[in-house]
């Protein structure tokens, strides 16, 4: 619904709204639907031509949702994460099973994404019937871990019922370093990368040891933009977080807070959702490092991923939406700052999604290989940077 008048005026009223056309387009290309009746409905239509003038226009009549991916009505928000939380559930219960695994393995680092595994997984196992000591979560404080997160991650693990586990993982990447020759003071993308591998390799190998399964946490928006390290955190058995968005991962965790069999860690949780988001691998003058001083606003980046990836918008059309969607707190030069970053970020990236593990789809934007994203990964950004121009 685009928009509506009033009920009982004693006026006369005119509504006004656009369509886009582009939309419809596009949804009866997808909805194979429209060709299977096309025989029997075939019939001759009548055709109106007229000519419209172009209209310049700097302001849309219609609203442009600014969070296209989390309804802004409680309620419906609620059923939402409800579904989804449901489905993430559903789809690691039945790979468990389906692969007759009843450990599983996860990186707990006291972050947003790896809470929502973690509560996945809780759920999953209650679902099974199984102990949730089987759920074996390893904190890997490193270089950059602060108190807080640490201490979250273990608080919620024992708060949960289930294993926890600390391994310390500056040793080992330090003995990785001087493997390679690489000067522990550089605080590179080599420096970061080597502890993102080290947990990974520390989970798998954990998962041999007890028959598990590694569980993914990396959530869609990292996977758009590529912000994770290759075999690192970007790998796993199982990523039930591959179809959320991060801008809908604090409202399920928040929805998870609130149900009863989880009320007992609903201060942890809430707390988890206040903590700013960060890979926490550097650190230079005690100073957190945050990811959206890195690589900008998650909530641009989801809304560029929608319109990107449901719609198939050009650049240009999805600069002018975000306009229209942001005019109060983006600038147009921010706008289009972050635009570019993200449309080369994710074609410089569809060679770590091409290799992405499975996950359950949850929504309307996926971008696994096997499911609704087919991309090459040596795709030309340059057209599309044109575009922007």
């Amino acid at each position: 619904l685009l928009t509506e008048s009033k009920r009982f005026k004693q006026e006369g009223e005119i509504i006004i709204s656009e369509l886009d056309t582009e939309h419809l387009m596009l949804n009866r290309e997808r909805t194979t639907s429209f060709g299977d009746t096309i025989h029997e409905a075939r019939k001759d239509f009548r055709f109106i031509s007229m000519n419209l003038p172009k209209v310049n226009t700097a302001k849309l009549y219609r609203n442009i949702d600014s969070h296209p991916f989390t309804p802004k009505d409680n309620s419906e928000r609620d059923k939402r994460v409800e579904e989804i939380f449901s489905i993430q559930t559903a789809g690691l219960a039945k790979r468990l099973s389906h692969a007759n695994i009843k450990n599983i393995v996860l990186g707990l680092s006291g972050g947003l994404d790896s809470t929502l595994a973690l509560l996945v997984a809780v759920r999953a196992c209650q679902i099974m019937k199984l102990p949730l000591k089987n759920i074996r979560a390893i904190t890997m404080p490193g270089f950059a871990t602060t108190k807080r997160t640490k201490s979250n991650a273990v608080k919620l693990a024992e708060t949960l019922g289930t294993n926890i586990e600390t391994v310390d993982i500056t040793k080992g990447s330090l003995q990785q370093f001087e493997d390679i020759g690489h000067d522990k003071k550089t605080q590179d993308v080599t420096y970061q990368n080597v502890q993102a591998r080290y947990r990974t390799m520390i989970m798998m190998n954990k998962a041999n040891q007890i028959g598990g399964l590694v569980l993914g946490t990396g959530d869609l928006s990292e996977i758009a933009l590529g912000w994770n390290t290759f075999t690192g955190d970007q790998i796993s058995h199982y990523n039930v977080n591959a179809g959320v968005p991060k801008t809908l991962v604090k409202y399920l965790v928040q929805w998870v807070s609130n149900q009863e069999s989880f009320k007992k860690a609903a201060d942890i949780l809430i707390d988890i959702i206040d903590t700013p988001i960060s890979p926490e691998l550097t650190r230079e003058k005690k100073k957190m490092q945050k990811t959206e001083d890195l690589i900008g606003p998650y909530e641009l980046h989801d809304f560029f991923l929608y319109h990107f990836a449901r719609w198939g918008s050009s650049p240009s059309k999805i600069l002018f939406l975000a306009q229209q969607a942001f005019s109060s707190k983006y600038t147009v030069e921010n706008l289009k700052k972050w635009l570019k970053l993200f449309i080369t970020r994710f074609f410089g990236n569809q060679w770590k999604r091409s290799v992405m593990p499975d996950g359950p789809k949850v929504g309307s934007v996926a971008l696994s290989p096997r499911g609704d994203w087919r991309m090459p990964s040596d795709a030309e950004v340059a057209i599309w940077l044109k575009d922007l121009k």
